[in-house]
């Protein structure tokens, strides 16, 4: 009886909670009893039930914008630029050549597996991810303390070139491995296949299997041969490196690697490995037009200015010369060939004086989307500047045989220095531009005042920031080889500023005339007398200064070097009276290792090996307003000794570092 009192004491009445502890009896989910094992089996279980819906959670926050996979297959193909030459030769084609959408049924077996064997060897068996290849890919990499082998599969690759910007972050990387998944989900393997080799990139301009099989060897994808297949499959690893418009030697030797790994594999037999070995693949002609792939660039650029937005297929008609532009090709790679100067770069433009553009070297690499040191690379021109100091001068009364003197000039922490030490004293002004004295310019400058430089280089052509500074007499300010070409082009023509450009007519493949180019430059900018001056100078420049080995003989010719600091740049920008063309040549990222060049070699050894070529069959001409320069005009201007007090009004802050000669 009192047991049982005890028992009701503790009931629903009780104030000590056992109500709560009843209520909790009823209603909630008690842990299995099977001691340590089932406690872990409990927590095991919790983990991947909420570790599933974190995951499910995580998944449909990145796929919450994935893009749709409708319409991919057999999709609409984009617009086609063709560029013309100034010849009507076609010099490249852009978009899409081939106007239909190809699958693995209308290809040839050894074409999807030459792919399959260099990119993706287990393309048949993994579900979008290749758990083993990530694997390996890892343990390589620890290895060598670095990345050299990637693991992604062509699904994977897909999804990347489809829907994905090349951000290399770790969401990205996410993001390509759940639209492979998605990809493994909507589509056979053969489908994924198919749209893989219709949207990679073979480099120089072809995007899919059927427009590179076109443009590297003139024919559709489906009659590509065995080594023809394993060209195009061992570009896929580095497009542009690989591409025979490059050179065939890395395309050639690409393809034994994919040859030897179709071996491996069982896609080939050793008696087709070894015919393949034996094979020269036949390319399509005009494909070694490798430099001209800068000037398809840069005038694409400027399609979207000139006609807006269009799905036409468009031509193109151009200011290039291709038979110039091997020429500048051929006459610049010249220069630069031997082991010492593997470092250096190389850039060329070339241009009527009306500033019509027939030929354009950005680099030594060529592919598509490459840095173009012709057009965007800013660079201190060094003494290539001086002209526009001593027009500036001669402007302000001077002439060629105004006295002026070589002697020191110093303010603060900035005093100039000759390329050559020492000074000369009393010369012309012709001499001091001839042989490129330094501290003339710098007095010359400071007389006129640097503001006056500055606007004499801007009327001329010069777009970049220039500081009015002394020292910009020197070139210490950065500018394009394409704002120096154009700023000498008035010293050929005999006055009118030029702009640079590529193109003359765009019309679409029905005829139709969308654009045409009209109007011709800026109109007078140097009057013809200081014309007639600056060439009388300049002609010294090369025939007894600083420009001698870019003497044309018997052709007038005209022009000034250029070279910065350490030999990083060095410069030569020349003219005759129906051509003007600059040269660069240098390192992008410093001085090369024992390489001292200076303007008055390799630039002008490269210049004067394609002016001999482009204007042999030219008539010869004089230079411009020479007839009007009297060589007896007394000198009226000397320069200054004392240039402190000068110095002290336009100089409120330390200067760049001078160029050199």
């Amino acid at each position: 009886m009192g047991k049982t009192q005890k028992k009701s004491g503790k009931g629903p009445s009780d104030p000590r909670g056992g109500a709560r502890r009843g209520r909790k009896a009823e209603g909630a989910h008690v842990p299995p009893q099977g001691g340590i094992l089932g406690r872990i089996a409990y927590t095991l279980t919790l983990v991947l039930v909420w570790g599933t819906v974190g995951l499910a959670g995580l998944l449909a926050f990145i796929a919450k914008d994935l893009p749709s996979t409708e319409g991919l297959i057999g999709g609409a193909n984009s617009q086609t630029v063709t560029f013309l030459d100034l010849h009507g030769k076609v010099i490249a084609r852009r978009g899409r050549l081939s106007q239909s959408f190809v699958t693995v049924e209308d290809l040839p077996p050894h074409v999807m597996q030459a792919v399959i064997a260099s990119e993706d060897r287990r393309f048949r068996s993994h579900f979008g991810i290749d758990l083993r290849g990530l694997g390996r890919a890892f343990w390589v990499n620890m290895q060598e303390g670095r990345v050299v082998q990637g693991g992604s599969t062509i699904t994977q690759q897909l999804a990347k070139n489809l829907f994905l910007r090349p951000d290399r972050t770790m969401f990205r990387k996410v993001q390509e491995a759940v639209l492979a998944l998605y990809l493994e989900a909507s589509f056979s393997k053969d489908e994924i296949l198919s749209l893989y080799l219709n949207k990679v990139y073979f480099g120089a301009g072809a995007e899919g299997i059927d427009e590179a099989a076109r443009r590297y060897f003139n024919k559709p994808a489906s009659q590509l041969s065995l080594v023809e297949a394993a060209i195009l499959a061992g570009l896929l690893k580095a497009p542009s490196r690989y591409s025979p418009a490059n050179g065939n030697d890395l395309a050639l030797s690409r393809s034994r690697v994919v040859l030897q790994a179709m071996l491996e594999t069982g896609a080939i037999t050793q008696a087709d490995y070894s015919e393949a070995l034996r094979t020269r693949p036949k390319f399509a002609p005009n494909l070694f037009g490798k430099g001209s792939v800068y000037f398809v660039d840069w005038v694409q650029s400027q399609l979207q200015d000139l006609v807006g937005n269009t799905d036409k297929n468009i031509i193109v008609e151009t200011t290039l010369d291709l038979s110039l532009q091997r020429q500048a090709e051929e006459a610049a790679m010249g220069v630069l060939a031997g082991p010492q100067r593997e470092a250096l770069q190389v850039a060329m433009l070339a241009m009527t004086p009306d500033g019509a553009l027939r030929a354009m070297i950005g680099g030594r690499e060529n592919g598509q989307g490459l840095f173009n040191r012709a057009t965007v690379a800013r660079r201190q021109p060094g003494s290539a500047f001086k002209p526009f100091v001593y027009l500036a001068a001669l402007e302000a009364g001077a002439t060629p045989e105004t006295i002026v003197i070589d002697q020191p000039v110093r303010y603060k922490n900035w005093q100039p220095e000759n390329f050559t030490p020492g000074h000369e004293g009393e010369m012309t002004l012709s001499d001091a531009l001839a042989k490129s004295v330094n501290t003339v310019a710098a007095q010359l400058c400071l007389q006129e005042s640097p503001e006056a430089v500055v606007a004499v280089a801007r009327r001329l052509g010069i777009v970049s920031e220039l500081p009015a500074f002394p020292s910009l007499a020197l070139g210490t300010a950065e500018v394009t080889l394409a704002e120096l070409v154009t700023a000498y082009a008035p010293f050929a023509s005999g006055g009118d500023g030029a702009i640079m450009h590529g193109v003359l007519r765009i019309r679409t493949q029905d005829g139709e005339v969308i654009y045409a180019r009209s109007g011709s430059g800026m109109g007078r900018v140097v009057d013809p007398l200081h014309v007639g001056q600056m060439n009388q100078m300049l002609m010294q420049a090369v025939r007894n200064g600083t420009g001698r080995q870019a003497d044309l003989g018997a052709r007038p010719a005209a022009g000034k070097t250029g070279t910065t600091q350490a030999y990083k740049d060095a410069w030569f920008i020349g003219y005759t009276r129906q051509l003007v063309a600059g040269v660069w040549i240098g390192s992008d990222r410093g001085p090369a290792s024992g390489v001292r060049i200076t303007g008055g070699t390799l630039p002008a050894q490269a210049w004067k090996a394609f002016m001999l070529r482009a204007s042999a069959n030219q008539p010869i001409m004089p230079l411009p307003g020479l007839d009007q320069v009297a060589a007896d005009v007394p000198s009226g201007i000397a320069a200054t000794p004392d240039f402190d007090e000068l110095l002290g009004q336009i100089l409120k802050e330390s200067e760049p570092e001078a160029g050199r000669n």
